[in-house]
């Protein structure tokens, strides 16, 4: 592989253990030991992947997430010490594509690594596929997502969503015709091939709900099995969804 994958950790054990990890794989890898010095490079020559620490000199994690969020759609895997709830909402809210508690394995990041940029590839496939037969839209009721520039509108007003959402989204409406199970999302979205890792699927499908509740368009739970995307106006609203917990 050619894919180059920037790390910031202020831990050179750490920094130089998943370096070489990745490098077996082939992997281009440049080291960082703090955020800002990542997010400098990255401004002038941008990478295909970025591992970042959160608590580190200068600027945290989370921060640098944010404002290369803002430019970029890069896949970023965040990296903590701490295992608490509010680490993990803000890094997805933020916009990263996955987390990693500290200790964790390097063998199962480099794992998560390759799903994440087989996902990408997946999905600059689509959206190249799309182009050349000019179907640049998708839509489902009154939602309007453009898979060339990955932006989307409700009702013409346009609302932001983070890598995850928009995977999620545009995932449910291409199977709006069935209902899509825990696992296969899983698989397809986050790369993992077990239900272990449930929560985070389950966070995703809520924080799009907030976003999408004025839609038309619905994610109903299918319990015990996983999320199907309805349309109001056809469908009713009378039915028992709730958000997970």
């Amino acid at each position: 592989m050619d894919k180059l994958i920037y790390i910031a950790d202020d831990d050179n054990n750490i920094r130089n253990l998943l370096k070489s990890f990745l490098e077996r794989e082939n992997f281009n890898v440049v080291g960082f030991t703090t955020g800002d010095d990542l997010y400098d490079r990255f401004k002038d020559s941008p990478c295909d992947l970025i591992i970042l620490d959160v608590m580190m000199p200068g600027h945290d994690g989370f921060f640098i997430l944010r404002e290369i969020r803002k430019s970029s759609n890069v896949p970023i895997i965040m990296l903590t010490a701490k295992d608490s709830d509010s680490d993990y909402i803000q890094g997805l809210n933020s916009g990263s594509d996955d987390y990693f508690t500290k200790p964790f394995s390097p063998v199962k990041l480099v794992t998560k690594v390759k799903s994440v940029l087989k996902r990408q590839e997946e999905i600059a496939g689509k959206s190249n596929e799309s182009a050349n037969t000019n179907e640049e839209e998708l839509v489902f009721a009154d939602i309007v997502i453009n898979r060339k520039t990955k932006e989307a509108t409700m009702s013409g007003r346009p609302f932001p969503l983070t890598p995850n959402e928009y995977s999620l989204l545009t995932y449910l409406i291409h199977n709006q015709d069935r209902a899509v199970s825990r696992a296969e999302l899983l698989d397809k979205i986050w790369g993992y091939e077990t239900q272990v890792e449930t929560r985070v699927a389950d966070d995703t499908v809520k924080r799009l709900r907030k976003k999408i509740q004025s839609s038309q368009a619905k994610i109903t739970t299918v319990w015990g099995y996983g999320f199907r995307l309805i349309n109001r106006m056809f469908a009713g609203d009378n039915d028992d969804e709730q958000e997970d917990d």
